[in-house]
């Protein structure tokens, strides 16, 4: 659990100084987005790469690395106030939580193995991301622009000196199939592309409006503290309903199509509460609406994915979460640059309440054969 708060506190840490970095490196607002842009092009190309080297070195040894890594790019980040040096920065990071998640997810699979015990890990993961955005800006008086990269390097520091605590998982097994074999054949799995669409919803636009919700709040004339705890709440809520809904998972199988597509519905209505310009506290409801309803989808898209293919689970969780990871890699600066037109980024997030609307068409049982072909278990 600690290695999935190291490695998601990355993903939305430097939103909430985006006003000050763009100060420092002397660029615009929504330049500030290619930060989070660099940091998930070099998580994506990890994914399936970093899937099959968790398959065939184990989860523990390459979470270990993942969090060097980490350290390191965050380290190159914030050694002078150079845009050119932070993407660089944040590229090396990328690499580091590329296979980071992966290997905590597989880790909590090979060790554990149940819906829930996957939701916990995802509620670590994005609320290190919640963390983030909540922490960041109470640091910036002191530490300026360094504050996103600082608490990056020591979060991922702290937990790199607890990780060789933990128990090893389990020995990985000899495949029938080349592991480049393996890859091709996930990639080509569309039985994996439903589950896709619902982490890609849920977790990629959520940390795309999590980046942003700060800036939004901000501008709309309320305090950078204010604003980071509100904005927290879109990667926080996630906490309390990815567990919930490995739990849900588990109990109510058959049912778990419907329920992820109505988990789409409510964020994207908590998407446009948050973006109007309304009263204070209807929009801390948004947040939450947002946060916690995303958080739903996450053990049935990994756990489904792992069911889905149990010769190269952690490949498999590498294919659904690049799709995520890419969204994420185009739609944080595009999001950004709204705030250029009128509005002051609320096109942007009505964007993501139309996309989290469209994709719960996407999720209905006839479309998840996996999950209805899957009797439930205590590993599901």
């Amino acid at each position: 659990m600690a290695l999935g708060t190291a490695v998601g506190y990355n993903i939305a840490n430097v939103g909430p100084a985006a006003d000050t970095l763009a100060g420092v490196y002397g660029v615009r607002l929504g330049t500030i987005g290619f930060l989070t842009t660099a940091l998930f092009v070099t998580h994506l190309v990890m994914q399936i790469p970093g899937g099959r080297l968790i398959d065939r070195h184990g989860a523990r040894t390459l979470g270990l690395a993942a969090l060097g890594v980490i350290i390191v790019g965050n380290t190159l980040a914030l050694m002078t106030p150079v845009l050119a040096l932070g993407i660089a920065g944040r590229l090396v990071a990328g690499l580091g939580t590329g296979i980071g998640f992966i290997a905590g997810s597989e880790y909590v699979r090979a060790t554990v193995g149940s819906a829930t015990a996957q939701g916990l890990y995802g509620a670590a993961g994005v609320g290190g991301g919640g963390l983030a955005i909540a922490i960041v800006p109470l640091v910036v008086p002191p530490l300026g622009w360094r504050a996103p990269y600082v608490t990056a390097a020591a979060a991922a520091l702290l937990v790199l000196a607890s990780l060789p605590l933990a128990p090893r998982d389990r020995q990985r097994t000899a495949r029938s199939r080349p592991a480049a074999e393996r890859a091709a054949s996930v990639v080509r799995d569309r039985g994996l592309y439903p589950l896709a669409v619902a982490h890609t919803a849920s977790f990629g636009l959520s940390v795309i409006a999590g980046n942003w919700a700060v800036a939004l709040l901000h501008r709309d004339g309320y305090g950078l503290r204010l604003s980071g705890a509100i904005g927290a709440m879109t990667l926080l809520g996630g906490l309390v309903t990815r567990p919930l809904g490995g739990r849900a998972v588990q109990r109510w199988h058959e049912r778990v199509a419907w329920l992820l597509a109505a988990s789409m519905l409510v964020a994207a209505a908590g998407t446009i509460l948050l973006l109007l310009d309304i009263p204070l506290a209807a929009r801390i409801v948004g947040s939450a609406l947002l946060g916690l309803a995303a958080g739903v989808p996450f053990a049935a898209a990994f756990g489904g994915a792992q069911l889905e293919r149990p010769d190269a689970p952690a490949a498999a969780i590498g294919f659904v979460n690049s799709c995520a990871t890419l969204v994420i890699v185009v739609g944080t600066p595009l999001l950004g640059f709204t705030f250029s037109l009128p509005g002051h980024g609320r096109v942007g997030f009505a964007g993501i309440a139309v996309l989290l609307a469209l994709a719960s068409l996407a999720i209905r049982p006839s479309m998840l054969p996996m999950l209805r072909a899957h009797q439930p278990t205590d590993r599901f």
